[in-house]
């Protein structure tokens, strides 16, 4: 396994995560992935460390905070090879208190995370979405208070825009609190919206992107193909409406593109479309999730090898679309693009 520094900070995490959305299994939405149970989820937790990946990723509301109790019962005993990412911020209930990221609810929900888990620290703690409602000092001075408390390590978001996370690292800078290194980002071959801004932003200040739902919401399994219908078990019946959307031509060319690489590589195709995001700039860590043995072991076969530039160039443009305004000049005009380069020249294939 690779590891990467996680943004500008001093800490490494594996090229590939672990998402344990699938474990419990309760809830109309961030319930409805999967759910493995604490036998399953730790030998998914056995697997996972064999590998070398050893951070694991979920969320408060993730079944209810039942993810993070299966989570927590399925390193009992082994802490100290394991990093814990996990999320707050979204509802949890419907009361005036139960969303959302003021120096009250903060307080509640990382003490209550801690107990699901059953751990005196969180290595990552991010913010699951932008609070309108509360000022961003107030935020950034409670996540600095639970860091010198010894309850987190490291501070990030999630879902952030770029004016939301651009607002919050300078307010950091202005008062000396924690910066966040992390941003978790949808991101995949049918999802590129990341590249316009928030990856330029990422590389400019040191936030490193964990990649979620790298497979496009499911869309990039190898089981949709032109012609072929969405298999009657696939989760996508239940689920498409609540994630990011795909055109179905769109998808049928990237799904193409990825059939014939796979074909020349001896790789399947989620691999081949995890491999094309493991080289893109500020990809700290891609996040994989499982509800069985067999798809860790298919997504874990996405590293230790590299795509050559032919076929990364052909990913590429079997991928592109137009550039939302302002930035469809930079690639559209010589003279914008030689003062904002295209994200393709800040990669290296290799």
């Amino acid at each position: 396994m690779e590891y990467r520094q996680l943004g500008a900070s001093g800490l490494k995490v594996p090229a590939l995560s672990f998402g344990a959305g699938t474990f419990a299994g309760k809830g109309e939405l961030f319930g409805a992935w999967g759910d493995t149970g604490v036998a399953e989820a730790r030998r998914l937790v056995d697997i996972s460390l064999d590998a070398g990946v050893t951070m694991f990723d979920t969320a408060d509301v993730y079944s209810d905070g039942a993810s993070e109790e299966v989570l927590g019962a399925a390193i009992k005993g082994r802490r100290d090879r394991v990093l814990i990412s996990t999320k707050a911020g979204l509802p949890m209930g419907d009361g005036p208190q139960d969303a959302g990221t003021s120096r009250a609810r903060l307080i509640e929900v990382v003490d209550a995370a801690l107990r699901r888990l059953g751990i005196e620290h969180i290595d990552l703690f991010q913010l699951h979405a932008f609070d309108a409602a509360t000022p961003v000092e107030e935020v950034l001075s409670t996540l600095g208070d639970l860091v010198r408390a010894g309850k987190l390590r490291y501070v990030g978001v999630s879902n952030f825009s770029g004016w939301q996370l651009m607002k919050s690292l300078a307010v950091a800078d202005r008062h000396g609190y924690p910066r966040y290194v992390a941003h978790q980002v949808y991101y995949s071959l049918v999802g590129r919206d990341y590249e316009w801004e928030l990856m330029p932003l990422g590389l400019d200040q040191g936030v490193g992107a964990m990649v979620w739902s790298p497979l496009g919401w499911g869309r990039l399994t190898g089981r949709i193909r032109r012609g072929r219908p969405l298999p009657p078990e696939s989760r996508l019946h239940r689920t498409a409406a609540f994630g990011p959307p795909v055109p179905d031509e769109r998808l049928f060319t990237v799904v193409d593109a990825l059939d014939e690489i796979a074909a020349e590589t001896g790789r399947s195709v989620p691999q081949v479309a995890l491999n094309w995001l493991l080289r893109r700039p500020t990809v700290a860590s891609v996040i994989v999730g499982a509800r069985n043995e067999a798809q860790l072991r298919e997504n874990l076969g996405a590293v230790g090898w590299h795509l050559t530039p032919d076929q990364v160039a052909r990913l590429d443009a079997a991928s592109a679309t137009t550039a939302p305004y302002p930035y469809f000049p930079y690639r559209q005009q010589e003279g914008f693009a030689r003062l904002n380069p295209p994200v393709e020249s800040l990669i290296h294939h290799g």
